[in-house]
């Protein structure tokens, strides 16, 4: 175990140095406000102060850890080596930054709760971020903090050898549309008709009755595959189904439909199925309490995954509700338009509740990249490179690596060409760590 000393253990001390000294670096550790108790351990330790006891491993603290509620912080980004980070720790620092601040800056999203510019849908964007304003969006800080401290660590022990991590996927499956013109009822496929009738849409309406007349398999059904590739690998897929009511942002099936329930169910066989928050439902507990409920009814057994309708956020109420509901992890977090790590790790951390200071047992799940921030590189040997230099990042810290891709993406539309060949190279990308 490692012993932290520090004048005052609070809630924030203790949840940041979990994060990065037992769920990173897989060491345990303890803390002590007492001298006494610190000289008398014999295990490895540190201190974590203004000013070092002694000659021990000391990392000198910014206020952060220290404070309560928000503040407009004064954040200064330096180089160090290949990567940057920030609030500089002085001369008798062991570590150059107090990369434990500078950790749960990231982590907790304390930039999200500061007045922020938003996109048309109420979302953070990448730009209003510190990690895109000062270029390190691309690497997993956090973990690469991580193991500096390690490094150090291990040279006033070196006797102690660590656990080492391997790395890992997680792909995430979203479904916000299982078919494109299947199960839609008489009313939508009219309507339908008639929007491809004025925009000229005419081959689109010939697949529509092509589909609807069983002459062909319906564009979005690529769950046949899915399942194929699920059974190849030995990770888990997670597939978040829509089950929210049709709305102006949410358009999937009637979840009382038979053939959407036995779809689910299919599904659910091989891979675990995680609910789809509907845009509503992120602002109304009581809606998100009967999505789950329904989704729960489906699968036959209790929801522990949440994804939300556009990727939106709104913290902390969005993860309060979670939390209230009791539903263990969560995989909105990320950008839709930009490929990185908007927490600056690639290592699950639980949400941490800076209103409440508190840590609740909430797993939060970044995604990293998400197949709409690849359509902006044209050529599939462009979208396979940038696939394939983030995979190195998080393969370089043994880190998860957490792709979003959708039904939709796996289909014949010339739009998602080749992405099939992208989500290979993900799934054999641990194959080859």
């Amino acid at each position: 175990m490692l012993l932290v000393y520090t004048h005052k253990i609070t809630p924030r001390v203790k949840y940041t140095f979990k994060q990065i000294c037992t769920r990173i670096l897989g060491i345990p550790v303890g803390f002590t406000s007492k001298i006494e108790e610190f000289i008398a351990h014999d295990g490895l330790k540190m201190s974590y102060a203004k000013q070092p006891l002694a000659k021990e491993l000391f990392v000198r603290s910014h206020d952060l850890l220290h404070e309560q509620g928000l503040a407009f912080l004064t954040i200064n980004v330096h180089d160090w080596g290949d990567t940057k980070c920030f609030f500089t720790a002085g001369d008798k620092s062991h570590l150059p930054y107090d990369i434990f601040s500078a950790s749960f800056y990231l982590l907790s999203r304390y930039e999200e709760y500061l007045p922020h510019v938003q996109d048309n849908y109420g979302r953070f964007i990448a730009e209003e971020s510190l990690a895109y304003k000062h270029g390190f969006l691309q690497q997993p800080v956090v973990d690469i903090w991580a193991n500096r401290f390690l490094t150090v660590l291990r040279s006033f022990y070196p006797d102690f050898v660590p656990v080492k991590r391997s790395y890992q996927i997680k792909p995430i499956i979203d479904v916000p549309m299982a078919y494109d013109y299947k199960q839609k009822g008489i009313m939508r496929t009219i309507g339908g008709t008639l929007f491809d009738l004025g925009r000229l849409k005419f081959r689109r309406l010939y697949e529509r009755y092509s589909v609807l007349f069983g002459l062909k398999k319906d564009p979005y059904n690529t769950f046949s595959y899915i399942i194929n590739r699920q059974k190849q690998s030995g990770n888990k897929f997670i597939v978040f189904f829509l089950i929210g009511s049709y709305s102006t942002y949410d358009k999937n099936i009637n979840i009382q439909k038979k053939n959407f329930i036995s779809l689910i169910k299919s599904v659910a066989d091989y891979c675990k199925v995680g609910l789809k928050v509907s845009f509503f439902a992120l602002e109304s507990l009581e809606l998100l309490k009967e999505e789950k409920k329904i989704i729960e009814d489906v699968i036959n057994t209790p929801l522990e995954s949440s994804r939300h309708s556009f990727s939106k956020i709104n913290i902390p109420e969005s993860y309060r509700n979670l939390v209230e509901l009791e539903i263990k992890e969560d995989y909105t977090m990320g950008y839709i338009d930009t490929i990185g790590f908007r927490a600056g790790t690639c290592t699950p951390f639980l949400f941490y509740d800076i209103d409440f200071e508190s840590q609740t047992p909430l797993l939060l799940n970044t995604f990293h990249v998400i197949d709409s921030a690849l359509l902006k590189h044209n050529s599939l040997l462009d979208k396979k490179q940038t696939l394939k230099e983030v995979i190195n990042e998080v393969k370089k810290v043994n880190g998860t690596f957490t792709p979003v891709f959708h039904n939709y993406t796996f289909s014949d539309e010339p739009k998602w060409e080749g992405f099939k060949d992208l989500f290979n190279i993900i799934i054999d990308s641990q194959n080859e760590a």
